[in-house]
């Protein structure tokens, strides 16, 4: 009977499978130029690989997570452009967090045309805790104005300021909530649309310097 998947077990074989397949020549992959199909390609090799080994719940795509039981979702970008979409929850998501740990692959792939096949080099794996998923800009001036000693309407101004997409109901319980609650420091950058737009290059360049944000490779 396969062990079940653990935190611990995820990020070493996370590790593992990016060192294998960065040097790992793919036929299928040669000529690709479609991020979303490398991405899918990706994903789906590297839940094949743990499934040979481990017992886990399936990908729950109503929840936009790949590792329900564990909480993580995994995302697989480009060096070139370290970004990917989310499905938009709740403008709190930006400020709290996504509501999910992320496990991210960003690779560089190479075309070998003796051969006919692609390479997908792993430049970087990293985790990121579900406390530092939020927006790195919108989180660190609401903490700048909670240590400054700002009230419910200011925050509720920057809220507005920063193009939040809330109500004023919701900035107002958001508001008190964080009043009561400051938000932790995100490290993502998430940019309003009617997907998240999330972008890594932060997260990419503090892994392993800051709490939550760490280096698997």
């Amino acid at each position: 009977m396969a062990a079940p998947l653990t935190f611990e077990l995820l990020c070493k074989e996370a590790s593992r499978f990016a060192e294998a397949e960065s040097v790992f020549p793919e036929p299928s992959l040669y000529g690709v130029t479609d991020g979303k199909a490398v991405g899918t390609y990706l994903e789906h090799k590297f839940r094949a690989y743990l499934l040979a080994k481990y017992s886990f719940a399936p990908c729950n795509s109503a929840l936009g997570v790949d590792f329900p039981d564990l909480g993580v979702d995994m995302k697989v970008t480009a060096i070139t452009q370290p970004q990917s979409s989310c499905p938009f929850k709740s403008a709190r998501q930006k400020i709290f967090g996504l509501g999910y740990h992320l496990l991210v692959f960003v690779y560089d792939k190479k075309d070998d045309a003796q051969t006919n096949t692609a390479t997908l080099n792993i430049l970087h794996t990293v985790f990121v805790d579900q406390s530092r998923t939020g927006d790195f800009s919108m989180t660190k001036l609401i903490r700048q104005h909670l240590e400054a000693g700002s009230n419910a309407e200011d925050l509720i101004g920057l809220m507005r300021d920063k193009n939040l997409p809330v109500d004023e109901i919701e900035a107002s319980k958001i508001a008190k909530e964080l009043l009561k609650r400051p938000c932790e420091q995100g490290y993502l950058t998430i940019s309003n649309a009617l997907q998240w737009r999330l972008q890594y290059s932060r997260v990419i360049s503090q892994a392993g310097a800051v709490e939550g944000v760490v280096r698997l490779r």
